[in-house]
């Protein structure tokens, strides 16, 4: 079976709503002897009959009837790609609320809020800080148009909803800074580790890392935000995982970051409402230039 020529699916589409081949013929501005053998090279091509020809004129067999649908469905696509470049060639504006948690917009968004903008002429944004818990209210309220979240954190994805990945945020080991630079495995081990209240961002990457590590000790102290776990590694009280976006302003006196392998990174995604043709434009507009503005941060990190 040879792959599906579309040019041939319009001829079929039109004998289909047009109940013969002459009307067809007609509407195309063909003669009925191209739709034919458009058909019938279709039937060849693909092993199948797809007309019932006889004496009253011709109808649809079941596989015609199924690469008709598939036509509908690809003139339904491209009619709806057209009314997208129609969008896009006009000068969009409008408002889009993007609500993230702390990290993405103080580590990747704020910092590039001048670049961004200048990137989306006519569109207003408003920036949210929001807890993970938080995110899929705002979004499902209407009160965010799009929310970026950590996917290991997420409860499932609303049928209302599209998702689109936005970036790989690796974990990074925080020490003290007076640790000794060529640790060996052994001694991280033996260093305390901080503890991490449940509801933490960093809680589930760090217990992965003390039981590849092996550390058996019991954590120490204990924190849920990064600030608070960056307080702690300055006052030399321990080490634990944080992720670079975390890592981007100016870190406290006393504390030094270290690239270890095998840490992993917590997959940062874009979560928008979704009809049929939403996103609007001015959203789509803001999730391209999100998923640009991701992707060369992260360029620039190798």
């Amino acid at each position: 079976m040879a792959e599906i020529d579309p040019t041939r699916l319009t001829f079929l589409l039109a004998v289909a709503r047009h109940g013969s081949i002459l009307a067809a013929a007609d509407s195309l501005h063909v003669t009925a002897s191209a739709v034919s053998q458009q058909i019938s090279r279709l039937e060849r091509e693909q092993g199948v009959a797809l007309l019932d020809r006889g004496p009253r004129g011709v109808t649809l067999t079941l596989s015609g009837r199924i690469l008709v649908e598939a036509a509908e469905s690809i003139e339904r696509e491209l009619t709806d790609a057209r009314g997208r470049l129609i969008e896009a060639q006009q000068e969009v504006t409008g408002s889009v609320s993007i609500a993230a948690f702390q990290t993405v917009l103080s580590g990747l968004i704020v910092p590039h809020l001048s670049q961004l903008l200048d990137s989306l002429p006519g569109i207003e944004l408003r920036l949210h800080d929001a807890s993970t818990l938080r995110l899929p209210r705002m979004l499902r309220s209407g009160e965010a148009d799009l929310i970026i979240f950590d996917r290991e954190l997420d409860e499932g994805s609303p049928a209302y909803t599209r998702d689109v990945p936005l970036l790989d945020d690796p974990w990074r080991l925080v020490v003290p800074q007076a640790t000794p630079a060529d640790l060996s495995l052994d001694e991280l081990v033996a260093l305390p580790w901080l503890g991490v209240a449940t509801e933490g961002a960093s809680a589930r990457a760090v217990e992965r890392a003390r039981i590849r590590l092996g550390v058996t000790t019991a954590p120490v102290h204990g924190y849920e935000d990064f600030p608070a776990a960056l307080s702690l590694v300055s006052a030399g009280q321990g080490v634990t995982l944080l992720p670079d976006l975390a890592l981007q302003e100016a870190l406290p006196a006393g504390v030094s970051v270290r690239e270890m392998p095998g840490l992993g990174t917590r997959s940062l995604t874009l979560r928008h409402r979704a009809t049929k043709r939403e996103p609007v434009a001015a959203t789509a507009m803001v999730i391209d230039a999100l998923v640009r503005l991701a992707r060369d941060w992260q360029a620039s990190r190798v």
